[in-house]
């Protein structure tokens, strides 16, 4: 009986110890290359001002507030998050108090003072949908 229970208990904590390195893995960022195009600034440098797209004001994404219609104004530029949400690695629950406001701090820090990954800044830009117009 101490052998079978012995057995089970290395089974699982193998288990939790896969489980547990496939949530944190992150695929790598692609290096840098000279024969590439110019790759797009990151996410997280401040939005350019661009006449042509669509500018919001922090009361219209306000309004945008729930885990369905989550947008986001990350470093002068507004993202409609709510697609991703389901795919975010953290619980929802850190994510979606964000919804709705200006989440620059939140997005640099994670509110844990560390910096989304460089994945990350390569995935928001496909989120973009506007601007964030100044008060």
């Amino acid at each position: 009986m101490r052998k079978l229970f012995l057995a089970a208990t290395a089974i699982f904590w193998a288990a939790v110890m896969v489980f547990a390195m496939a949530g944190t893995s992150t695929p790598p960022a692609p290096a840098p290359s000279d024969s590439s195009p110019a790759a797009p600034p990151p996410a997280t440098a401040p939005a350019a001002a661009n006449t042509s797209e669509k500018r919001f004001t922090l009361a219209e994404v306000a309004r945008h507030a729930t885990e369905a219609d989550c947008w986001m104004a990350i470093n002068g530029a507004v993202y409609d998050l709510a697609a991703y949400l389901p795919e975010h690695p953290s619980r929802p629950s850190v994510v979606l108090p964000w919804c709705g406001k200006e989440a620059t701090e939140a997005y640099k820090t994670k509110t844990k003072g560390r910096p989304h990954s460089p994945a990350a800044d390569q995935l928001l830009p496909s989120y973009r949908i506007g601007v964030l117009d100044k008060p």
